[in-house]
């Protein structure tokens, strides 16, 4: 792994947005020798959790502030990684309250947080000093890899 320039965004939390945050982050990962697979989750799920700032952390206005902060990491156990950091200065919640909606109850909309927790190997939510949230997602190159489980005998 490189040592990579982290890659630093501001934005305000207007939609129109989205799409060059989008095209930044992916071209940031291609630059750095990310597949592409992997780059799709990663954006995949940086959008959903910006939508979820906007339409949640700042009920919809869009003239908030968002910090974004992208890195390369390593994982003894899982090796090479991104780590994505948002943090907003919205409102704090409750972070037992941050789920996806009952998926045994079909409607619109709701999927965000299942999608963030698909698409990547980590999502931690925390409350930001000086208000505001912030969520540290991660994906690896590949899986983290699982402990073993113990023998159950010999052969």
């Amino acid at each position: 792994m490189s040592e990579a320039s982290p890659l630093e965004l501001e934005l305000i939390s207007d939609a129109g947005q989205l799409s060059r945050v989008r095209g930044t982050l992916r071209d940031w990962c291609l630059a750095h020798g990310w597949p592409e697979p992997v780059i799709a989750d990663m954006v995949l799920a940086l959008d959903e959790a910006l939508t979820n700032v906007i339409r949640h952390g700042y009920d919809g206005a869009g003239d908030k502030r968002i910090l974004i902060r992208v890195r390369e990491v390593r994982d003894p156990g899982a090796g090479e990684g991104i780590e994505i950091e948002v943090r907003d200065f919205g409102k704090q919640v409750d972070l037992d309250s941050i789920r996806g909606r009952d998926l045994n109850k079909p409607r619109p909309g709701g999927l965000g947080v299942h999608i963030i927790h698909a698409m990547m190997d980590l999502a931690e939510y925390t409350h930001a000093d000086g208000g505001g949230m912030r969520l540290v997602m991660r994906k690896y190159k590949s899986t983290p890899e699982q402990p073993e489980s113990p023998s159950t005998g010999t052969s």
